[in-house]
């Protein structure tokens, strides 16, 4: 018990440091390559080519993870994320940030990438009871968006002081994303104190597809859907939402900075409500119900007359937008069996990763152009709402509390 405990507050911990990192990163990441001299294009190409290659990596270490070990998978993905950060802090080459970015472990949404989610949910839910596991994924949520709106806000503020004391743009960019390779320097600590107890119990042989075998059916359909869903919050990823607001209204790191952070704390404030309303009415009908409502108002934002409404209805919108997401983990966890779990996590990880990855892309071409700015935000908008009706259509009737 008291190693489970232990191993339950370090993979909280490492939420909470890897969530920091990327909310820190996403707020200077694209004025950085901005800086560096890559348009608007080449930055959502870079955006999809990190998108891209996180599925790669996360496909081979968590089909991998249960026969080579979770805690040596999870050292891997803290390493390739202090590569990534080096590399990217040290160079211009659009070459070799391309080869990091498909290779490496950075996070141009603020939200998860890597292996680091599938794996850490597959071990909490073998460490936690059933009827603790959906209120455990709601505290996790809470945990990374209070961790993502601490390191928004401190990218901003920090990029901003270092303007202060007469380092150039590009210079107190960088020093953001050296900071973020310092993050996966300690998040290699924290997985070298995580107990045998988070790695994979023995399960009898059965012949198995990407580490599925009785639940593979159920685990395809709902990657397909959750592919759909990623595809189109691909084209307002964290990132680029930030550029819109440089471009739009011309704000700077410290301001993009302070709304981030308001908009992550809503968000994890959202998600632990979610688990209460999941109780009453269902984890499918929870993700369905307050989803749709954050989609119109994410199709409002550009639609707005001036940046105090844009940021009101932004901000609204990370008020409930975040409802879907222990429950959707929860779900995905409540109907596979025990030994699925890592390998049902890293499916439906690597669908919305592979779904994800060619949005940004279009995102870079919609900014170049004045008139396309609304763009990203109808079309991510519209596009969810379709995910969400096919959900509720094909899953309605297999519903869980």
């Amino acid at each position: 018990m008291a190693h489970s405990l232990s191993n339950v507050v370090l993979l909280f911990a490492a939420r909470s440091i890897r969530l920091f990192a990327y909310g820190a990163l996403s707020v200077v990441l694209a004025l950085y390559l901005h800086e560096i001299g890559l348009s608007s294009a080449d930055i959502g190409l870079l955006f999809t080519l990190t998108l891209a290659g996180d599925a790669g990596i996360t496909l081979w270490i968590t089909t991998t993870a249960d026969r080579f070990g979770r805690k040596k998978m999870l050292l891997l993905g803290a390493g390739l994320m202090v590569m990534a950060g080096v590399v990217f802090s040290l160079t211009g080459n659009i070459f070799l940030l391309m080869v990091a970015a498909v290779i490496g472990v950075i996070s141009p949404s603020g939200n998860e990438i890597g292996p680091f989610l599938s794996l850490e949910q597959a071990a909490l839910s073998q460490l936690l009871s059933a009827e603790q596991r959906t209120r455990a994924f709601g505290w996790y949520n809470l945990a990374g968006s209070l961790a993502a709106a601490a390191g928004a806000l401190a990218g901003g503020f920090l990029s901003q002081t270092f303007l202060n004391t007469g380092m150039s743009e590009l210079g107190s960019y960088r020093a953001v994303i050296l900071g973020y390779a310092a993050c996966g320097i300690v998040l290699l600590v924290v997985f070298l104190f995580l107990s045998p107890d988070v790695e994979a119990t023995t399960a009898p042989a059965k012949e198995r597809v990407l580490g599925l075998h009785k639940s593979k059916g159920v685990v395809l359909k709902l990657s397909a859907l959750f592919a759909l869903d990623a595809f189109a919050g691909g084209f307002v990823i964290q990132s680029m939402v930030a550029y819109w607001f440089h471009i739009k209204f011309g704000l700077d790191a410290a301001v993009l900075g302070s709304i981030f952070f308001g908009a992550n704390i809503l968000a994890g404030v959202s998600a632990l409500l979610a688990v209460r309303i999941a109780n009453r009415i269902g984890l499918i009908r929870t993700m369905v119900y307050t989803h749709i409502p954050s989609n119109v108002l994410l199709c409002l934002v550009p639609l707005m007359p001036n940046l105090g409404l844009a940021i009101t209805v932004l901000l609204l919108r990370f008020s409930i937008s975040q409802m879907d997401v222990p429950t959707r983990q929860s779900y995905t966890m409540a109907v596979v069996d025990p030994d699925e779990r890592a390998a049902a996590s890293g499916v439906t990880t690597i669908a919305r990763s592979v779904g994800a990855a060619a949005s940004p892309f279009f995102t870079g071409i919609f900014l170049a152009s004045p008139a396309l700015l609304a763009a990203p935000f109808l079309v991510a908008g519209g596009l969810k709402i379709v995910y969400d009706l096919l959900l509720y259509r094909n899953f309605k009737k297999a519903d869980v509390r």
